[in-house]
């Protein structure tokens, strides 16, 4: 799929939203180094809305579980279960250009999750998004991630460290890379002080209302947060249409709800087929499903 076609698909001006920018030159850059930023995509209105909309459960102020999670972080996640307004953010068109012309129009939500991390969290361990799948690299991705600056997005607050080009390389990791162990329920081992520095990585550093686009086989983790207040991203991420999503969402988000919700953000929760007829329900396609009512069943 071409980006014309993109564009076409998603019916969609995406000019406001590239800053001066050719779109073929943000792709570009993609391409070689992993990622791009879009700096002040949303607007301030916007973000306020999205903003509010979190601050319930934000304030519940549930701590992560392990390493990986982050004790000093809040994550929410089942976020379009939570409330609509999410929907704008999945399905806004800069970064579904990009995920429609990365992994085919029928791309899912791979995951989607808010954020938040407090004064004292210390930095992840290095990952990709799409490690899971177990496939040697090099390869192409399965996924492509994106991360939205609620806030500000700063040199000490936890903005998100990348390593460029690190989506091209093979089996090398670099120090500080996640294991299993970061996965264990109870286990916060960290000792508050930074591991794993690299030599090439950068911080996403953003103004509130940025977004970066990120490949799914991108070297990234959150930074820590050595400020006096609080950081708050929101990362949806999506996959190829024949790919299993990290959070199942048919589950996540209740059906009465998505049947609520406009068309373009229904496929992406999974009420779609990847051709020529993966994920139909009794033989037919997903959207009947909701069409009919059988889901209040």
């Amino acid at each position: 799929m071409n980006v014309a076609s993109t564009i076409e698909t998603n019916n969609a001006d995406l000019t406001p939203y590239l800053n001066g920018r050719n779109f073929e030159d943000a792709w570009e850059q993609f391409q070689e180094e992993g990622y791009v930023i879009f700096e002040n995509v949303l607007t301030p209105e916007e973000l306020e809305t999205q903003r509010l909309a979190l601050k319930p459960w934000i304030d519940a102020d549930i701590r992560g579980r392990n390493n990986f999670e982050g004790s000093q972080s809040n994550r929410i996640y089942a976020m379009l279960d939570k409330d609509l307004v999410f929907a704008d953010l999945i399905s806004h068109p800069l970064q579904l250009a990009f995920a429609e012309r990365e992994l085919g129009a029928s791309v899912l939500l791979y995951a989607s999750l808010a954020i938040n991390l407090h004064p004292g969290e210390t930095p992840q361990p290095w990952h990709f998004d799409d490690s899971h799948c177990g496939l040697a690299r090099p390869r192409e991705p399965l996924s492509m991630s994106t991360f939205w600056s609620i806030t500000d997005t700063t040199e000490d607050n936890g903005a998100t460290e990348i390593i460029p080009g690190s989506h091209k390389w093979g089996e090398e990791q670099p120090d500080g890379a996640n294991s299993a162990n970061d996965f264990v329920t109870g286990r916060i081992d960290k000792d508050g002080k930074s591991t794993g520095n690299h030599g090439q990585a950068i911080k996403a550093i953003m103004p509130a209302g940025s977004l970066m686009i990120a490949k799914g086989t991108l070297w990234h983790r959150g930074g820590g947060n050595d400020s006096d207040a609080p950081r708050l991203i929101v990362t949806p991420q999506f996959c190829k249409g024949w790919c299993r999503p990290l959070e199942q969402q048919t589950l996540a988000v209740s059906p009465e709800k998505v049947a609520r919700m406009p068309k373009r953000v229904q496929e992406l929760l999974g009420y779609n087929i990847h051709l020529p007829f993966m994920g139909y329900v009794d033989g037919m396609h997903p959207a009947k499903l909701l069409q009919s009512g059988r889901h209040a069943k």
